[in-house]
């Protein structure tokens, strides 16, 4: 499977992303902001973390109107699979490829910690075959999920806290279809035992699989 991960001016997280893609056994192939197309061959999206644009007027906002958001969107809208991480997931909402909105954190803080998810919501084309939860780390400032849980498909949840100030707690969203997802936490970075965690590997494999 070919993944295409997306970046924008103020990317830092995509050469992990990659990383994460390939340990997974898929192949990652960079798309750059300004390509009208995804890169031929492409079965899955992945927008990574980072600062797009510096963040300026919204987190994401400027990096939801460039031009290869529109090929994301029909990619998505045809079933395609799209991971939206950190950055990526601000991105997804302000593009309103998912609910909700995401402010800055209670704490007026950046947060940089290993966090634990439950994972909310194990049916989606993503999340089936993850367990039940997960350690990953977060590192945002900008990470609060805002929007009505009842009207969202909650796919993660921080488990016995809430570190950002998430509505009702929530670490990651899906679409209704389930084949749309993002999250706050980054899976990228618990692929590796040397990283202390292998828990956000069942994600990209499916991100990366056929099944």
């Amino acid at each position: 499977m070919s993944v295409a991960v997306v970046r924008f001016p103020g990317s830092l997280d995509h050469d992990s992303a990659a990383r994460a893609v390939v340990a997974a056994g898929g192949t990652a192939t960079f798309a750059w902001q300004d390509d009208a197309e995804l890169p031929p061959g492409t079965d899955a999206v992945l927008i990574p973390g980072g600062f797009s644009y510096g963040d300026h007027l919204r987190p994401g906002a400027i990096a939801s109107r460039a031009p290869i958001m529109d090929a994301v969107r029909r990619h998505a809208g045809a079933g395609g699979r799209v991971l939206g991480i950190c950055n990526g997931f601000q991105v997804l909402c302000e593009a309103g490829l998912l609910p909700g909105a995401l402010r800055p954190n209670a704490t007026l803080s950046f947060v940089c910690r290993q966090v634990q998810l439950d994972v909310a919501d194990g049916s989606t084309i993503l999340t089936r075959g993850m367990g039940a939860t997960m350690s990953v780390p977060i590192k945002n400032h900008d990470g609060a999920w805002y929007g009505d849980p009842a009207a969202a498909r909650v796919v993660f949840r921080y488990r016995g806290e809430n570190p950002l100030g998430s509505t009702d707690a929530v670490a990651g969203v899906a679409n209704a279809r389930g084949n749309v997802v993002g999250l706050m936490p980054h899976p990228e970075e618990a692929v590796d035992p040397l990283l202390g965690s292998t828990d956000g590997l069942p994600l990209f494999r499916a991100l990366a699989s056929r099944a």
